[in-house]
């Protein structure tokens, strides 16, 4: 593993603390009590994935392993942007593991759902952290996560990137 940071290639995450050798890089343990933390998703819920990094802070989860470094264009799928003051998981991340989440989760209504996927921002309540939130709406009769929000000052602010925004 390289000393620093290579946007070229993806480095597999140090398990621990002890084993970082890129400073900075965020740890599987650190990135696994994060979701925990922050979302209430168990560490066991990635189980059989690895992490990765390309880049500074742009972290991937792959559903398999193969030896680090590796230098290809994509592994996986985005799972996390660290490096900043507060970590924000991806819309792929939050959809494909955000049914775990029991904390810091918005249910919206399907009016409320359709405005947040089309990028736009609105005033509603919540009682719980501000910060980056787990967007759900029933799908079907059962809720279903459908992206990634920034709660601040009683604003839901919506994260879906522009290029996967839909008028519903």
């Amino acid at each position: 593993m390289s000393a620093e940071n290579d946007g070229t290639q993806f480095d597999r995450l140090p398990a621990t603390a002890d084993e970082r050798v890129v400073e900075g890089r965020p740890t599987r343990e650190e990135v696994l009590e994060w979701w925990d933390e922050r979302f209430g998703i168990p560490p066991a819920t990635f189980d059989g994935h690895t992490f990765w990094e390309r880049g500074s802070g742009k972290i991937w989860a792959f559903a398999d392993d193969v030896a680090s470094p590796v230098a290809i264009e994509g592994l996986g799928l985005a799972f996390l942007r660290t490096r900043r003051e507060h970590w924000k998981p991806t819309l792929e991340a939050v959809q494909r593991f955000g049914g775990e989440a029991d904390d810091c989760v918005i249910h919206l209504s399907r009016d409320e759902a359709a405005a947040f996927v089309a990028g736009e921002d609105q005033e509603l309540d919540w009682d719980g952290d501000w910060g980056y939130l787990i967007v759900a709406t029933d799908v079907a009769g059962e809720p279903e996560p459908v992206g990634v929000a920034l709660y601040v000052h009683g604003e839901l602010r919506s994260q879906v990137p522009k290029g996967r925004r839909r008028e519903l």
